[in-house]
């Protein structure tokens, strides 16, 4: 049984407890907030065994094997940090850190201690993105000429709220720009040239960031995310003999169709389990029960190059935070 803990118990939190439950071979062992009535009230919700009110106190139970890190942007490296150095298992939302130098740290920590650590890029697990690899290694639409997503919407226009405030890391291309960016690289490995153009707030974040990308083997990518505007957040990979559409919202899709040249249009329904968690869960599970201490699906190297390319696009757009000093 793999025992799991929760730390940082906002929206999503709750979103992965509810399919975590789900998941056999897997127990919410612990949850912690800095507010005991939000932590008890968390724990009555989704049948947790304790509850703290404090991230320390959970970090050191020993009963923990892997915790789930769920807190805004910022905080991840810290927690994660603090995790690895107790010797506990670590999933971490996305992004993995605020910059490069944070992941690397992390990795090399996971690493010497010989512990589990994987960003939950939930994307990479859904049964969409299997069929996706599985179609263009079946080569059905050839050589991938290019791609195009998109992640927009209105974000709140309270300036406390974690999407656009600076000092929780607020921004469209940490929070969805992400998603463009990571299927890209999945599918067509790290980009070699980036251009890239954001609109700036007064407080620094980008409200929305337009990316073009250029890959090994010629590809061009349009990427856009956005937080002042509701996009299509579609997915398209373009190839010679036709195209494959994640259909919105791609990052999460439950539908791909295949459309070739010739007029031939195939769609495929496929959906994941519970809201979407479930595969994730499943990946650390079965690696954590394996002795891993990575995923292969989607590995460290993984986090690192997309966390690379991330502070590329930063250091285009003038985007900086307070973790880069």
């Amino acid at each position: 049984m793999v025992k799991f803990g929760i730390l940082g118990l906002g929206k999503i939190a709750h979103k992965f407890a509810s399919d975590l439950a789900l998941v056999t071979g897997c127990q919410l062992y612990a949850v912690g907030s800095r507010s005991m009535s939000k932590a008890k009230e968390f724990a009555e919700k989704h049948a947790a065994t304790i509850y703290y009110d404090n991230y320390t106190a959970l970090i050191q139970d020993p009963e923990v094997d892997v915790v789930y890190v769920a807190t805004p942007h910022v905080f991840h490296y810290e927690y994660s940090m603090m995790c690895l150095k107790a010797g506990k298992g670590v999933l971490c939302e996305k992004p993995l850190g605020m910059n490069s130098q944070q992941v690397e740290e992390m990795i090399c920590l996971a690493q010497e201690q010989q512990v589990f650590l994987m960003e939950a890029m939930w994307t990479r697990f859904i049964p969409a993105t299997h069929k996706l690899l599985e179609l263009l290694d079946q080569q059905v639409i050839g050589k991938i000429t290019n791609f195009q997503a998109d992640f927009g919407f209105r974000a709140p226009q309270n300036p406390n709220d974690r999407v656009i405030h600076p000092s929780l890391g607020g921004g469209s291309l940490l929070d969805i720009g992400i998603y463009p960016i990571y299927l890209g690289q999945l599918v067509l490995g790290k980009p070699i040239d980036i251009k890239a153009s954001a609109q700036l707030s007064q407080t620094g974040i980008d409200l929305q960031c337009a990316i073009l990308t250029t890959y090994q083997k010629g590809a061009i990518g349009i990427l856009h995310s956005s937080l002042i505007s509701n996009t299509p957040t579609e997915a398209i990979f373009y190839g010679e003999l036709g195209q494959i559409k994640l259909h919105s919202r791609f990052h999460h899709t439950q539908k791909i169709s295949l459309q070739l040249k010739d007029g031939t249009e195939q769609v495929f329904d496929l959906p994941y389990s519970g809201q979407g968690y479930v595969h994730e869960i499943v990946e650390v599970r079965d690696a954590i029960n394996n002795g891993a201490t990575a995923s292969h699906l989607h590995s460290l190297e993984n986090s690192r190059q997309l966390m690379e390319t991330l502070d590329d696009i930063r250091n285009i757009i003038g985007l900086t935070y307070p973790a880069d000093s």
